[in-house]
């Protein structure tokens, strides 16, 4: 392990170049990328010892890190949120605004970096949200005596098979402190490789909070816009399935009866605008939400539309409050299907494609409870309309997340001996 961190120390060296390039390039549609650079190197103002950091490096993780937040605030604990995306870090900062957080940029891969940043902030604990597996990170925790866990982990089949072929990574998670895993069939694929100790705390997802504005921001919206007509929703929808589902917006459209109002929400800011372009070269009378709707959601024009085009980030509860069934997207590519807590955690019936090994627990689950459909690209259409897929009653949905509820409370129990040290 040793030799391999000199070379990928090496690495990301001779690398730094294309690294300040990358965050120029992405600078140009977001300018976050360029601001706060000390941070991405070690140096950081007026750092605060001593907090439980978490570690989160877009917006998926933040969200899903919130819950367990709350709980480590509530227990008199000080936070630092280390992200690398504007997404994640806007997140954190609107979230924690005013209160004993701190967020800023994760170090480099470097050795140098991640010293300073130990030094600087000498965090009683770490938690690495998801499956983020950086080695340098990783062994300059433990070289600094920072307890490094995996939190709300899981990890998918098919990464387990290719690490078979190449144990770079097992070899990484073995220096991990330990792990928070989401089922019990996570907990014996993390131990197969070698990760001790294993805490089943379950999917921190399931206790993420629903903001009230968003809900009933979108009833006025929903009476207005759909007035009676079913709603379909189109949530995270990713770059290799728009084809698809542009395709799947046409025929219901033009086949189901009644017509269905559809809300399209891109995974991506950067597809907002293609996806603009392509519902206009198809003819949709469709509105972008920035322009139907003020900055707090109050609809400015009731317009007779087909089609509400989510250009937001931030605001998934609001469109999903707005629909009768959800599709989540990325499933009907080999990278994986999105998040499907969000629509249920509000009643609402989901459908995925045949890609799921990104959220096995708890997508394996909620299939198996009914609550969700698996569909293929053949089958889109058949999940827009009640006659092709009745869906579950409300009180299946309500019992499902009753079960799967309560992994905070689980988190905080398996970390009390870290944090009482």
């Amino acid at each position: 392990m040793r030799a391999f961190l000199l070379f990928w120390s090496a690495l990301w060296t001779v690398s730094l170049p294309l690294i300040r390039g990358y965050l120029r390039k992405r600078a140009k549609k977001d300018p976050l990328y360029a601001q706060h650079l000390p941070e991405r190197f070690g140096r950081y103002e007026t750092p605060r010892r001593g907090a439980v950091w978490f570690h989160a490096v877009s917006l998926g993780e933040v969200r899903s890190a919130v819950p367990l937040m709350r709980a480590m605030l509530e227990a008199g604990e000080h936070l630092l949120i280390t992200c690398f995306t504007p997404a994640g870090r806007r997140e954190a900062e609107r979230v924690f605004a005013g209160e004993a957080v701190q967020v800023v940029w994760v170090p480099l891969e470097l050795e140098r970096c991640f010293k300073r940043f130990f030094n600087a902030f000498a965090p009683k604990l770490g938690l690495v949200m998801e499956v983020e597996i950086w080695p340098r990170m990783v062994q300059s925790a433990r070289d600094h005596g920072v307890p490094l866990l995996m939190c709300n982990a899981g990890y998918p089949l098919n990464s387990m098979m290719r690490d078979r072929g190449f144990p770079l990574r097992p070899a990484v998670m073995r220096r991990f402190a330990g792990a928070l895993v989401k089922s019990e069939l996570q907990r014996e694929r993390f131990r197969e490789v070698g990760v001790e100790p294993i805490f089943v705390t379950g999917e921190l997802r399931f206790d993420q909070p629903i903001p009230p504005a968003h809900l009933e921001k979108g009833a006025l919206a929903l009476a207005a816009l759909a007035q009676g007509r079913p709603v379909i929703g189109l949530a995270s929808i990713v770059e290799g399935e728009e084809e698809l589902i542009l395709s799947a917006i046409a025929r219901a459209l033009t086949e189901l009866t009644p017509r269905p109002l559809i809300v399209l929400v891109p995974r991506a800011p950067e597809r907002f605008a293609p996806m603009a372009e392509a519902l206009t070269e198809m003819g949709v009378n469709f509105a972008r939400r920035s322009e139907l709707f003020d900055k707090d959601l109050t609809l400015k024009d009731p317009a007779q539309i087909d089609l509400l085009l989510g250009d937001s980030i931030g605001e998934m509860y609001f469109y999903l409050s707005l629909t009768d069934r959800v599709l989540v997207g990325g499933g009907f590519t080999p990278k994986g299907s999105h998040n499907i807590i969000e629509p249920l955690a509000l009643g609402k019936p989901v459908v995925v494609g045949p890609d799921i090994s990104t959220i096995e627990y708890p997508a394996v689950e909620a299939i198996r409870a009914g609550v969700c459909l698996q569909v293929g690209p053949d089958q889109v259409l058949r999940a827009f309309s009640a006659e092709g897929w009745p869906g579950p009653r409300p009180d299946q949905i309500t019992a499902f997340l009753e079960e799967h509820s309560g992994g905070t409370r689980r988190a905080m129990e398996a970390l009390q001996p870290w944090l009482q040290k």
